[in-house]
């Protein structure tokens, strides 16, 4: 009896670290995709600034076109997190990864799943915050035509290219969130 519940007691603890194993590789995807989404929305925002004095091109920036592949970073933050980046699949305004832990589940008393590694996969993504309406114009519109952004939460902006400080900071252009 005593024997039953020590193997009991054994297999409690593999299914233990078996969960443990697959919240980290979670964590690991979730930060992976996170690092991708941002990168991809300080490029966006930076798009948005070098094309401030030209409103024509702002609708695709908006739209996440021009941001590039980031997943390196998807696979920076991967090791970061103890694990490796398997795939990373950007597309406009959605980064969607997956990862494997590099720390197997460990001995056990259950056969076979010593040498196994948790895969987990994680989506992120970009929402615009802000509005804004198109130039009805040519490209290469004038401070005086630049469009207001009217973003989330009633806030308003006046871009001007004369005052970069004063401009609005990636975080306030887009949002990045996991997707549910």
């Amino acid at each position: 009896m005593v024997a039953g519940l020590l193997f009991l007691a054994f297999a409690y603890l593999a299914v233990g670290q078996a969960a443990v194993n697959r919240g980290g590789a979670q964590t690991a995807a979730d930060a992976a995709a996170l690092a991708a989404a941002q990168e991809a929305r300080d490029r966006l925002a930076g798009l948005w600034v070098d094309a401030l004095s030209d409103p024509a091109k702002w609708t695709d920036i908006f739209e996440g076109k021009g941001a590039g592949d980031p997943c390196w970073r998807a696979e920076q933050l991967a090791a970061e997190n103890d694990a490796r980046l398997n795939s990373c699949d950007p597309a406009l305004l959605r980064y969607t990864v997956e990862v494997q832990t590099n720390k197997t589940v460990g001995d056990s008393v259950v056969p076979g799943t010593e040498d196994m590694k948790s895969t987990k996969t994680a989506t992120a993504v970009i929402d615009p915050l802000c509005d804004f309406a198109p130039p009805s114009g040519s490209e290469g519109a004038t401070t005086e035509a630049l469009p207001q952004l009217t973003c989330r939460g009633g806030k308003v902006w006046e871009p001007d290219p004369d005052d970069r400080a004063g401009l609005p900071k990636p975080e306030d252009l887009f949002d990045v969130h996991l997707a549910d």
